[in-house]
């Protein structure tokens, strides 16, 4: 079922930083029609960060709402307190989402058993497909593939993992202790193909956002198999994926569907605009993609 290019998408704000309702469905509709599998809110990327409890189930209800079953929908619920992660997880099963993202517990680095109960605990009173998210760049703890594959032996809910950690070592480690059954979603678009190699079924993507039908066009190749497709595809959006990380993620993106005419590209504080010297980077590469 979340086989394939999900988006990770943004969380599009009015000038004033209130949730822009009508982009949001607008953005729903568009990766719809432009073949994306699956769609993440409040991820990484959705700038979960910096929306309240409140702004956060919106954004789930709302997309639940205007998918309409047409595409599947995971909803971040991810958290460094249980209870609240909890409750996020909760929620989201309440308003049918299709699943849950949640991410490893950031800041108060809790040791791999204190991950292993902090899944247990959610999987057991929520039950909605969970995908863990390890991201260790930005949480500053890195789950373990032996961690990985206890949380998945022992938790029936739990189908995969968004792995972001970047490291092929780690990522091939994970599809060695767990059944074929196990659902490896990479979280790295620069490594999307060499992950798809060893197990992966898909990507939680930020290119997505800009690039649905070519991101959707690499992963569905590649379970084709049609790997020649794959590997231009995945050289071929390089350049551009690098350039989405010139500053940190999701400004680039939100700048760039701003530039494409599809939101108004505001962030959040502590997030701020590109530098003009990024900012012209960034545009050279877009135009050199027509995507402006």
């Amino acid at each position: 079922m979340f086989k394939g290019s999900t988006v990770a998408l943004v969380t599009p704000f009015k000038k004033n930083e209130q949730i822009d309702q009508e982009r949001l469905r607008f953005l729903i509709d568009w990766h719809i029609k432009n073949n994306t599998d699956a769609i993440l809110v409040c991820g990484t990327t959705g700038e979960s960060a910096t929306l309240s409890h409140d702004e956060h189930k919106q954004v789930v209800q709302t997309a639940t709402n205007q998918a309409k079953g047409k595409v599947p929908i995971i909803a971040g619920a991810g958290s460094n307190s249980t209870k609240e992660a909890l409750d996020l997880a909760m929620f989201a099963k309440k308003v049918k989402a299709d699943a849950i993202l949640v991410i490893t517990p950031y800041y108060n680095k809790p040791t791999q058993e204190g991950m292993y109960q902090h899944y247990k605990t959610i999987a057991k009173k929520v039950n909605l497909p969970l995908i863990i998210y390890n991201v260790p760049g930005r949480t500053g703890i890195n789950i373990l593939p032996q961690t990985v594959a206890r949380i998945y032996k022992d938790c029936k809910n739990v189908i995969g993992i968004k792995e972001a950690s970047g490291s092929m070592d780690q990522i091939t480690n994970i599809m060695s202790l767990v059944d074929r059954k196990f659902l490896l979603l990479s979280g790295s678009d620069e490594i999307n193909l060499p992950v798809l190699s060893v197990g992966g079924r898909g990507a939680i993507s930020v290119l997505a956002n800009i690039l649905p039908r070519k991101s959707h066009e690499l992963i569905d190749s590649y379970l084709k198999g049609d790997l020649k497709k794959a590997q231009d595809l995945q050289l071929y959006l390089y350049d551009l994926i690098k350039a989405l990380f010139t500053e940190t993620n999701p400004i680039p993106v939100k700048t760039s569907l701003g530039l494409m005419g599809l939101i108004e590209p505001n962030l959040r504080l502590p997030l701020c605009k590109m530098s003009p010297e990024n900012l012209d980077k960034l545009k050279t590469v877009l135009k050199r993609y027509k995507l402006i």
